[in-house]
Order: C-alpha cells, then structure tokens, then sequence
C-alpha cells in the first residue's frame, strides 16, 4: 500500500465508518513496510496475540486521569527518553539511568511549578523510527536505512527487514517494564532518601548545589510531617511512571490491541477521587469493554503519519489510550482540528495531547495560530512542547546536532507564548539519556561541535545527556518560578 502526500484530507467524512484493529489497512499509509515473506510475518503476529499484555486497562486509564489533570492545569507533564530504544538497552544500569534521570528532572519541576508531575518514559517499546529516505550512507557505503530495532539492525550485515524483530520487540519491552516496577516498588523513588538519586555524571558544582537545596528543602518538610504525625510514607515511598513510544509500525500495534474491560473508576481522577466530583467528559458506556493498546501507556503519531484519511489516523481514532499528536510547521490549522475531532470526537479532556516541534525561528509565528484554532474547536488538550527536532542541524562534517540554547529558547517561548494567550505548556517531550553522551551542543559544560566525537553514541538523532537534561529543568522551573536565570544570556 503507498502513501500521498500530507496535506489537507480529501475525504469529507473522515473516521465515521466502522473501526476495528485492522480497519487501517484500507487506508494509504505513510512509512510503508514491505515484508518480503507475508507468511513470516503473519506467524509473528500471530505470536504477539496471544502474549499477555505488557499494560493493563486500569493503568492506561490512571494515566488519562492524570493527563486531565494536566489539560486544567493542574499537573505538568514530564516525557522523555531516547530516540530510538535499542534491544540492547535492556539492562538494569541503563534503565536505572533513565529512572533516576526522570525522578531528578521531576523533582526539580515540582518545586519549579508547585504542582505534580506525570511521568511518562520513551522507554519500553520505542523501538521504530520514521526515516525520510529508504536508504542511508554509513562509512561511504550505502545500504537501506536503520528503522529502528523493531524491524532491522544498525549493522550493515542486519539491514535487511526480519518480521521476528517483531516478538522479540514485545519481549524486550515486556522485560524492560518488569524491571521498572520492581524497581519502583522496591523504593527507588522514596521521597524518604531522595539524595540516592545520585547526581551521575553530572559535575558541575553549581547544577549540584542548586540540586541539593532543593533536596535539603523536601527532606525538611518530609522531617516535619514526620514530626506532627501527618507522614503518609506509603505515598511517598513510590511514583507512577509511564511507558510510551511512536505509535508507528502498525503491524505491531494492532497485534498487540486487546479487547478489555473498562475499569470501574476510569470517569474520576485522583483528585475527584478525594473530592467526591466525577468527570464530566462525555465518555460512552454503553459498552463495558474497549479496544486498549496494551503495549504502552501512551502512544503518538509523529509529524510524517498525521494525514487525517490515512492508516495511522484511522488506527488511533479507535484505542482508549491517551494518544499524543506531533504538531509542526506543516500542520495546517483546520487539518490540526480535522486530527482533533477524527480521534477524539466526544472531546474528552486531556485523551489527546498536541506535542509542538516547530523550532526556535518559527514557534512565534505558528504557535499562536494553533492555540486559537483548538480553543474554537472546544477540544480541551494537553499542550507539550518537542523543542528537539525542530532545532536539529549539521555540522560542517555532517554530524546531527541539536543546540541546547536553540532547545531552551523554542521552550521558553512556548512558555510565554502560551501565557500570553490564557492558555498554558502542560508538558515537555525530551530525548534524553542518563549516560555521559555528546551529541547536542551547549549547555553550562559548553560542548562545541568538535566536542562530539568524544561519545556521540546515538543511532538515529542527538540527545540530551543527564548534565543537559537536569539543567534545562532548572531552567524551565526558574521560568515557571517567574525567575530569568542567569545563565541563559551566557549561552
């Protein structure tokens, strides 16, 4: 099946007919696969339904709970993780890591905007990127295109499409999932010791010292509640932590979509839950059951498969899972309220969050536009920035690069931008690691091009390494504080 080009649909009733698992395939798809062996791959997808699922519908539905909380503003959105998830990465230091990296950054963005923060990590199943040309040149050989490892190898001898890469996807994802629960529930996250969450290699004695008064400070209170009797240690001893990835072989999501019964609780949130009020979204339950992914938390359609008439639209609109939509500068404002009322048509707040990648040179002129546009249509959205890929460049010997100024500045305006219209940024989306990498440049360390050879070890595109990734949440929790940092002007 072949694709056409994005732009507006030209079908006039997009989403209305009958959906199922499989209703995609009737669709033009962007980012096509071609199996050479359909046998092959119908026995992996055979495998992948009948596996357990890697989620449940009561956490996918804790999630949207939480994600209203962010579209009214009452909770921030922290997702992060990396470009593209490798099998290899599954493993117990490289997932802690990312734990602590995110429960650092949370931290920190808690004191920053005085609310909580959802956590969702690009972890456990990220494992296929969109590429823009079939074919790559590596060393001054050309060969097809690295596509992630839920579909070929990064070496030039496994290049080749493999439909088993799809049921060991599942394994590595269900492995990696499994040791972050047991993680949390053996108290990594305890609020009680949070100076285990180690600074890394985070050196800078400035980014620590501003890290520990924080730390000192939520050590105090938790010290005080102790004192007066107020300390509900079980609350405090965890965190919730999402799982998400691009939503983008469809082979393998709708494989992995299950037929579930809705969980009892789904209309209220936690802080309905204490208040005794109910949502009102206008949520269907004429039906006990509904069609879950059960393979994340959340899923999102990036900026390449956003075509409202073609086959990642036409499978999105059917899951329960919060869903996320990438937002860029060819994303015309009627096709972005087209998007809205295909996937979300009963307009339930916070089931869809519009993820903004426009760059730092265009974020002024395009943001404001799409603001406007989504409050006329009445959809009630989570707004997260994605400042990483609309700032990526090349350096003068060909190397992708993502600059942390340009990073921090298409942020802050859409914090301001946002402010300025009565709205508010819910969230942020990062690539990110928790290793010592240089592939973006800038930041208090002051990498410069040349510096990336030192570990440039990312497969697809640059990330922010642990150093970079707690500073730009200082950053973003001085803004929220109302506070310009300093720093900033020496960028």
């Amino acid at each position: 099946m072949t694709g056409t080009d994005s732009g507006s649909a030209s079908v006039q009733h997009v989403g209305t007919d009958a959906w199922t698992p499989s209703s995609w395939r009737s669709k033009p798809i962007k980012q096509p696969v071609d199996y050479e062996n359909p046998a092959h791959v119908q026995k992996a997808v055979a495998k992948l339904t009948r596996l357990p699922p890697i989620v449940t519908a009561n956490e996918i539905w804790k999630l949207r709970a939480s994600l209203r909380d962010v579209a009214l503003g009452k909770a921030f959105l922290l997702q992060g993780g990396d470009c593209a998830e490798l099998f290899d990465y599954c493993q117990a230091d490289a997932i802690d890591s990312k734990i602590k990296l995110l429960l650092q950054m949370s931290l920190v963005l808690i004191w920053g905007a005085n609310k909580p923060v959802v956590r969702i990590a690009r972890m456990a199943g990220q494992y296929a990127k969109p590429r823009s040309s079939p074919t790559e040149t590596v060393d001054g050989k050309t060969m097809p295109s690295f596509r992630g490892d839920i579909l070929n190898g990064y070496p030039a001898d496994e290049r080749e499409i493999d439909p088993d890469r799809l049921v060991q996807a599942y394994f590595h994802s269900a492995a990696t999932l499994n040791y972050v629960r047991a993680q949390l529930s053996s108290g990594i996250a305890d609020l009680h010791r949070p100076l285990d969450w180690n600074l890394g290699h985070v050196r800078d004695p400035d980014l620590q010292t501003r890290y520990t008064k924080i730390v000192e400070s939520i050590s105090e209170s938790l010290r005080f509640m102790r004192t007066v009797g107020a300390d509900t240690a079980g609350q405090l001893q965890t965190v919730d932590l999402f799982t998400s990835h691009e939503g983008l072989l469809l082979e393998y999501e709708a494989a992995m979509t299950r037929q579930l019964r809705h969980p009892p609780n789904r209309f209220t949130s936690d802080a309905d839950a204490h208040s005794g009020s109910v949502q009102e979204d206008a949520i269907d339950d004429s039906d006990p059951t509904g069609s879950y992914n059960t393979s994340a938390h959340f899923l999102w359609i990036g900026d390449r498969t956003r075509q409202p008439d073609h086959a990642h639209v036409e499978y999105f609109r059917g899951i329960e899972n919060p869903i996320g939509i990438k937002v860029g500068p060819t994303t015309p404002a009627e096709d972005l309220v087209q998007l809205l009322d295909v996937v979300n048509p009963n307009k339930e707040i916070g089931k869809v969050t519009l993820i903004t990648r426009y760059g730092e040179g265009r974020v002024e002129e395009l943001l404001p536009v799409h603001i406007e546009a989504v409050k006329k249509s009445g959809h009630i959205v989570v707004w997260q920035c994605d400042p990483m890929h609309g700032n990526t460049r090349s350096t003068t010997s060909g190397i992708k690069t993502r600059s942390f100024a340009s990073i921090f500045k298409e942020l802050s305006l859409s914090l301001s931008i946002h402010s300025s219209l009565g709205s508010f940024l819910g969230g942020v989306h990062l690539e990110l690691t928790g290793d010592a990498v240089t592939e973006c440049t800038g930041g208090s360390v002051g990498l410069l091009d040349e510096d990336l050879g030192l570990r440039y070890e990312t497969f697809c595109d640059p990330r922010l390494n642990e150093k970079q990734a707690l500073e730009l949440a200082f950053l973003v929790a001085g803004h929220q504080r109302g506070k310009r940092p300093s720093v900033i002007a020496q960028m």
